[in-house]
């Protein structure tokens, strides 16, 4: 391999476009380990073809819901949400059996949860949404009412850094004069209830 050494290359005169590569090139290097290599201010780089390797991917990721409508949801107890059906899941990160969101790659991840509660006409006087990490709350919403009503809707969202082994669930209480309520939804295609989280930066 020959080595051309020089400080400066340009174009002839003239001419304002460098072609570096043609026909026998198949991959062109710049710089080795260790170097910077330097994009001056004002410069613009074009890309018309794929770029690899830059910015974050977002992954791992998922997103689940529900089957179909659930019901049973016992009075005055933070129940776990049997999000049992994946919409999307890169890298298989979401268990559909203990319904467990385990990203195993360490970084910052936003996570998100909501679901409906179908309260008939018990009214309920309070409901929480949780989301839970390694077993234990990391961040609830309480929503408390005063009047009669017969579904109501709660969600959550947070920021978290996780590690390879943490994992994060999704759970729900409601409160009324005793009895059990049911929640839902995946009557339709709204996706009303859904858990899901991805990877902001590492």
């Amino acid at each position: 391999m020959s080595k051309v050494q020089v400080d400066t290359i340009d174009t002839r005169s003239g001419t304002s476009t460098m072609q570096i590569g043609s026909t026998n090139t198949s991959t062109i290097n710049i710089g080795v380990s260790g170097d910077t290599v330097n994009i001056p201010s004002g410069v613009t780089i074009a890309n018309a073809g794929t770029a690899t390797g830059f910015g974050e991917s977002n992954t791992p990721a998922f997103a689940a819901t529900f089957s179909s409508a659930v019901s049973g949801l016992a009075n005055a107890t933070l129940t776990k949400l049997a999000f049992n059906s994946e919409l999307y899941d890169s890298g298989s990160v979401y268990d559909t059996s203990n319904y467990r969101f385990t990203p195993g790659v360490a970084g910052k991840y936003f996570i998100y949860a909501r679901t409906l509660i179908s309260a008939a006409s018990t009214s309920p006087n309070q409901g929480r949404i949780a989301i839970y990490k390694n077993g234990s709350i990391f961040n609830y919403w309480r929503w408390t009412n005063t009047a009669s009503i017969s579904d109501f809707s709660m969600q959550i969202s947070g920021f978290d850094t996780a590690n390879t082994t943490d994992y994060y669930e999704a759970y729900i209480y409601q409160s009324n004069t005793g009895s059990s309520t049911s929640f839902s939804i995946n009557s339709d295609t709204s996706q009303v209830g859904l858990f899901m989280g991805y990877r902001i930066t590492t």
